[in-house]
């Protein structure tokens, strides 16, 4: 199976970062390109594993010698996913699981059309709101802004490939893994497919040729 990306797109607060970290616990085929961003590290992050945090200078010369397959600023702060962070997890042959904004998701599917893009979607504003605020990180200002750009966001659902309600985790996370099996089959038939035709094209051009020949 030639593997291909996967992006997970969400509201802040809806949970695509654990359902992706569920992902990666428990399945071998997947890799996880960590993006680069410029806001502050929260409590418990890791550099270069939750994300490679930048300074604003620093990612703006890896934008600017289009080292970004995607990027764009997001809350004030700019995300953006390297192309050779994602070729390196293509190149073990697993799949490349990445969490990003609806923004980055529409470069980068044009940068990798291959690109399977799934929508996590909050069961409830009431629900993405209490997730919000149970974070202790937004004060107001912060909290609408989200709230807003949420709305937003969740507007572009329709250029998405599938979407998954996160209602309950376990069940999410059930759902994205199953959305994974179906599309790595889907692949491994059309690249079956792709290689039967070019092998019977050649054929037949190879006997119209000897028939060619004989007459």
């Amino acid at each position: 199976m030639k593997p291909f990306p996967v992006i997970l797109s969400a509201p802040s607060g809806a949970g695509k970062t654990t359902i992706a970290r569920r992902l990666l616990e428990r399945r071998r085929d997947l890799g996880y390109s960590v993006s680069c961003t410029t806001r502050a590290r929260r409590t418990g992050e890791t550099d270069g594993q939750d994300y490679h945090f930048l300074s604003r200078e620093q990612f703006e010369v890896e934008r600017d010698a289009g080292a970004f397959a995607e990027w764009a600023e997001v809350h004030g702060a700019y995300y953006g996913t390297l192309r050779r962070e994602v070729e390196r997890v293509l190149a073990s042959g697993r799949l490349c699981l990445m969490d990003i904004d609806v923004q980055g998701a529409r470069q980068f599917a044009e940068a990798f059309p291959d690109t399977v893009l799934v929508f996590i979607l909050p069961p409830s504003g009431e629900v993405l709101l209490q997730r919000l605020t149970g974070r202790g990180s937004e004060d107001t200002e912060r909290l609408l802004v989200r709230m807003r750009n949420a709305k937003a966001e969740i507007g572009d659902v329709g250029r998405y490939h599938y979407v998954v309600v996160n209602d309950d985790l376990d069940r999410a996370v059930e759902r994205v893994a199953s959305i994974l099996d179906a599309e790595s089959v889907r692949h491994e038939r059309v690249h079956a497919l792709d290689e039967q035709v070019g092998a019977l094209i050649a054929q037949l051009e190879r006997e119209i040729n000897g028939i060619q020949q004989g007459g």
